[in-house]
């Protein structure tokens, strides 16, 4: 068994994109991204100001947008449509969750394709499926840098994707498609999902329940990527793979924390330097 250390991988790639931004920056352009963030969701704030971090680190302008929870959806739409028109602006993403009265999906539709650095929009959601990715979601495309850095093999396999979110299993599984895997999803009606997780040679597990998938659960020499991050009732942070029953029967396993996390954040910061890189090209 070897760990996958997300943390590392993610730096060598944040290298790299400093390197890109400079380059930019000597052409005159540096990147932006906005970042739209309603209401106080602790979780939210702590996952908008380590990406703050992380653009600082990188070089990439960014600016954080706080709206109270009692703001309109009309009032985020507007700010969106100026940062849409706004050319220092090159990535624009809103903090999801929204308050309940808010229409999410219109909220992302709304953003302009060209700047949807997560990857939401139906015209990159539609790229992707027809495997012709423009901007691509931000936590599978790191799980596919996960896999390729890790020399894991990927066509010709079994890939079961435990969770079937818009955000992260069905992205997930377009892409492990396009690498040749024979894919199956499970969700929360799958019956015997214990059936399915026995026979992958790669598992991805995504949907936010500690410890779903137990070591019983693993095929031996499988490699399993834990996308969940649970915060227990004591703090501790675990992921939806129960790590110290699955690591002995694993080849190869991300931690959590310190796995898939690092790479989301990565990931974004990619796709808001692509924008940039495009919009130099038309200039």
């Amino acid at each position: 068994m070897s760990i996958i250390d997300g943390k590392m991988i993610a730096q060598k790639m944040r290298d790299a994109l400093k390197a890109r931004v400079e380059s930019l920056r000597k052409a005159g352009m540096a990147p932006g991204l906005a970042v739209i963030i309603v209401g106080e969701n602790p979780a939210s704030k702590v996952y908008v100001r380590n990406k703050e971090k992380a653009c600082i680190e990188a070089g990439i302008h960014s600016e954080v947008i706080v709206f109270p929870e009692q703001a309109t959806q009309e009032e985020v739409l507007d700010r969106i449509h100026a940062l849409n028109l706004n050319p220092q602006i090159h990535g624009i993403l809103v903090q999801l969750p929204l308050p309940a009265h808010f229409d999410a999906r219109r909220v992302l539709d709304f953003i302009d394709a060209d700047k949807d650095v997560d990857g939401f929009h139906p015209v990159n959601a539609g790229a992707l499926f027809l495997g012709k990715p423009r901007l691509q979601p931000c936590t599978p495309y790191g799980v596919m840098k996960m896999l390729e850095y890790e020399n894991v093999a990927v066509r010709g396999k079994h890939a079961v994707i435990v969770g079937a979110s818009n955000i992260v299993g069905k992205p997930m599984a377009i892409m492990l498609l396009h690498k040749g895997a024979t894919v199956t999803i499970c969700n929360s009606k799958t019956p015997d999902l214990a059936y399915h997780t026995r026979n992958a040679d790669i598992l991805v597990v995504a949907v936010g329940r500690p410890n779903i998938v137990t070591g019983d659960m693993v095929k031996e020499g499988a490699v399993v990527i834990d996308v969940g991050m649970n915060r227990l009732e004591d703090g501790k942070l675990v992921g939806d793979v129960d790590f110290a029953g699955a690591a002995p029967r694993a080849a190869k396993i991300t931690p959590v924390p310190g796995g898939v996390g690092p790479m989301t954040i990565t990931m974004l910061l990619e796709n808001t330097v692509e924008t940039a890189e495009r919009c130099k090209e038309t200039v």
